[in-house]
């Protein structure tokens, strides 16, 4: 059935279902009552167990991994995706899970201009309004995270939408499965985790917690809206990023009660309607094109 779809809805599909289980990060992170470097390390080796579970049952199901295993172009976009966790993983500790969220959105913007930079493909006028809306709606986000003392998880958090992008835009320029790039990129993490924890070993209070995120949702998560670049633009599959966007302050306000900031409500408001905005208005252009071919 998913065979007969089109290249597109196979890649609505693919990263619709990786934005609703990437939602589900932060709560889990949060639940695992861990120390940060712990966290990291334990999320990251479950990924790459996983990864590697992976492509061991595909050799022994289809004989080669060769087709799934992204090239040297995979180097680059797993040292990014990499990145992107380390970044991301440390702005849940030092900043509100709204904060990370909301400023996170900044990717499409940031997927827009790199697209634009290097592969050529010019943003429309209504992409630079955007732009310039969400820019406003970080601001509000960061200025009041400076005055909360916020400001490290923060810029944090605009790192690690950034480095995304880096991972996106390459990852569609290749033109080629990136799937288990964006999985064994958590090698990187890995490392980086275990290096900080040497000396006192792990200490996370409900480890279950954080092997389901690292060894099955975030796998499923990082798969699927990797390999959505082969069937969808760089600049869409960022905006199904935004999902975590919108679900993950809910589940933490449901969770833990930790309701989110006025200005960052304001900010985070803005960013959604920003890009809702923005799709509709996209959408509505390419049906005139359409009607008019």
């Amino acid at each position: 059935m998913f065979a007969n779809l089109s290249d597109h809805r196979k890649g609505l599909l693919l990263t619709t279902f990786g934005g609703l289980v990437l939602s589900m990060d932060i709560p889990l992170i949060r639940l695992s009552s861990g120390e940060v470097w712990s966290v990291l390390s334990a999320r990251s080796l479950a990924t790459v167990v996983a990864a590697v579970a992976a492509l061991f049952v595909i050799r022994r199901v289809v004989g080669s991994v060769r087709n799934v295993l992204p090239g040297r172009l995979g180097i680059p976009v797993g040292f990014f995706y990499g990145l992107t966790t380390i970044c991301f993983l440390l702005a849940v500790y030092y900043t509100t899970a709204a904060n990370v969220v909301f400023i996170i959105a900044l990717n499409p913007m940031f997927t827009a201009l790199l697209s634009w930079i290097f592969l050529k493909e010019r943003p429309a006028l209504s992409t630079f309004i955007t732009m310039a809306v969400m820019i406003l709606g970080v601001g509000l986000i960061v200025g009041d995270g400076m005055e909360a003392g916020h400001l490290l998880g923060d810029a944090l958090s605009v790192l690690a939408s950034f480095s995304s992008a880096c991972a996106i835009t390459i990852s569609r320029a290749s033109r080629r499965d990136m799937g288990f790039a964006s999985l064994l990129a958590a090698i990187l993490p890995a490392v980086v985790g275990l290096y900080h924890i040497v000396p006192t070993g792990f200490s996370i209070d409900h480890p279950g917690w954080i092997l389901l995120d690292g060894g099955v949702l975030m796998p499923l998560s990082f798969w699927c809206l990797a390999t959505g670049t082969r069937f969808l633009t760089a600049p869409e599959v960022a905006m199904f990023y935004l999902l975590e966007t919108i679900l993950a302050p809910i589940w933490v306000w449901l969770i833990f009660a930790e309701a989110p900031a006025s200005m960052t409500l304001a900010g985070g408001a803005i960013l959604i309607l920003a890009l809702a905005t923005h799709s509709l208005w996209q959408a509505r252009v390419k049906a005139r094109a359409a009607v008019a071919a």
